[in-house]
C-alpha cells in the first residue's frame, strides 16, 4: 500500500480475511479475530471461524513490521503491508470432516488410504489401536457332551474377552 496508515493495512487486512472466511465457510458463518504475536509482523492476530458449535483457527496474519519491508527494499516510510498463513490442514479437517489435527501426521495406512487426488469423501473413523490380523477360534463341544448342558451363547464369549482384554479391545 502506498502512504498508508498502520489503521488502514490493518483494516483492509481484516475485511479481506474476513471476506475469505465467509467465502469458504458461508455467508452466515460466525469470525472473530484474536491477538495474536508472530515474528514478522505487528499487531498480528488470528481469525477463527464458529464450526460445529467450537471456535476453529483457520488462518494467522499481521500487519508487516518495517524491518522485514527494508529488508526487501521497500520504503517503510511510504508502503506498508500484510502477510497471512492459512491452516491447510484445518481447512482440510472441515472438508474431509476429519476430527482430529493430528491425524495429518499420520503414516496408519488406514487414514492415508481414504483419500485420493481431486476426490472429495468423508473421513471414516477407525480404531485408535493399530489393526491385529489374528484369528481367533475355539472348539465348543455339542451340548449333549457338556457337563452343564447349556447352549452357548455369544455374551458369554464377549464378556470374557473384555475381561481378559480390558481397555485393548474395542
Amino acid at each position: 500500500f502506498d502512504h498508508c496508515s498502520s489503521a488502514s493495512a490493518v483494516a483492509h487486512l481484516k475485511e479481506t480475511l474476513t471476506g475469505l472466511a465467509l467465502h469458504m465457510f458461508g455467508e452466515k458463518t460466525e469470525v472473530r479475530w484474536v491477538d495474536a504475536e508472530f515474528p514478522f509482523t505487528d499487531p498480528s492476530f488470528e481469525l477463527e471461524v464458529l464450526y460445529n458449535g467450537e471456535w476453529l483457527e483457520v488462518l494467522g496474519c499481521g500487519q508487516l513490521q518495517s524491518k522485514v519491508l527494508s529488508a526487501g527494499n521497500v520504503d517503510s516510510e511510504k508502503r506498508c503491508g500484510w502477510a497471512f498463513g492459512l491452516g491447510l490442514e484445518r481447512l482440510a479437517m472441515v472438508l474431509y470432516s476429519i476430527p482430529d489435527i493430528r491425524l495429518f501426521w499420520s503414516t496408519d495406512a488406514r487414514f492415508l488410504g481414504q483419500f485420493k487426488p481431486l476426490e472429495v469423501s468423508t473421513f471414516v473413523p477407525f480404531s485408535k489401536y493399530p489393526p491385529v490380523c489374528r484369528d481367533v477360534a475355539f472348539w465348543l463341544p455339542s451340548a449333549d457332551s457338556r457337563p452343564t448342558r447349556e447352549a452357548f451363547h455369544a455374551n458369554v464369549f464377549h464378556e470374557l474377552v473384555r475381561e481378559v482384554g480390558g481397555e485393548l479391545v474395542e
